[in-house]
């Protein structure tokens, strides 16, 4: 059973040691990537999702339950314990919504569950990121890139039920952030999102800040970031107020302005 995942440091592009040489992620946690483009952040995921040990360019290590992770986690997909999701994924597979779902359950193993209702959560969990609402007969080549988003999210925290995920810059492909953060916590995973967003940030238990390929620093949100997290939220909650009208094709008026205030 995975409680911790720990990074060890490595170094940046200038060849010297990172600024921080350990962080501790504990299940449960919250935790997002941030830094100027180009800082190494999706190089950081990526040295998770390979658990890597001292064997890619940053020279970094990442240990479970403070180990060296078994050969299985990175050669046998079932056993994965990661799950990367980012802003570029495409389907190939031209596969109906339930029929992969299906098939994902079973190469998961999921046999001591009904697959019916594996399919019914996470439809409903992907449904509550999403505005337009996910038809299990659609193709998979046919979700907007919400659509899809909000489906790998939900099948990874339950098809998968694998207990890291990683997303990269999700906030691009249109999802609710503030509903995909409370229903998350609620499954005690760990969660790291590279993001430039201020409300997941902020929403986060605390960041890690990237800059020319090396950790520089970790901050935790304090109790002044909690309570400014409060208006970011308001602010974003009225821009997508804005964003909505605009899809729908309805005009924006003055009185929009006003949500403002």
């Amino acid at each position: 059973m995975i409680e911790s995942v720990t990074i060890m440091g490595g170094h940046g592009r200038s060849g010297r040691p990172e600024a921080v040489q350990q962080i501790d992620l504990k299940m449960g946690n919250v935790v997002s990537i941030v830094g100027p483009t180009g800082s190494g952040k999706t190089t950081l995921i990526n040295d998770i999702e390979l658990l890597a040990n001292a064997n890619t360019p940053t020279g970094r290590r990442i240990l479970i339950n403070g180990c060296v992770p078994p050969s299985e986690y990175r050669y046998d997909p079932a056993k994965n314990p990661i799950a990367l999701i980012t802003q570029h994924t495409n389907f190939l597979s031209d596969l109906p919504v339930r029929k992969f779902l299906e098939t994902h359950a079973r190469i998961r193993d999921k046999r001591d569950q009904s697959t019916d209702g594996l399919i019914e959560r996470v439809i409903s969990f992907a449904n509550q990121l999403t505005g337009e609402p996910i038809n299990l007969e659609s193709r998979m080549t046919e979700l907007s890139g919400g659509q899809t988003r909000a489906l790998l999210i939900a099948d990874a925290t339950i098809i998968c039920d694998t207990p890291i995920v990683l997303l990269d810059e999700v906030e691009n492909a249109g999802i609710h952030r503030t509903r995909a953060l409370q229903l998350l916590r609620e499954h005690k995973k760990i969660f790291l999102f590279v993001t430039h967003d201020p409300r997941i940030v902020l929403l986060s238990d605390f960041r890690i800040v990237m800059r020319e390929g090396s950790i520089t620093d970790v901050l935790h949100t304090d109790q002044e970031e909690q309570k400014l997290s409060e208006g970011v939220s308001k602010l974003d909650d009225s821009l997508c107020l804005l964003r909505e009208k605009l899809r729908w094709g309805q005009r924006l008026i003055a009185n929009d302005l006003e949500v403002f205030a």
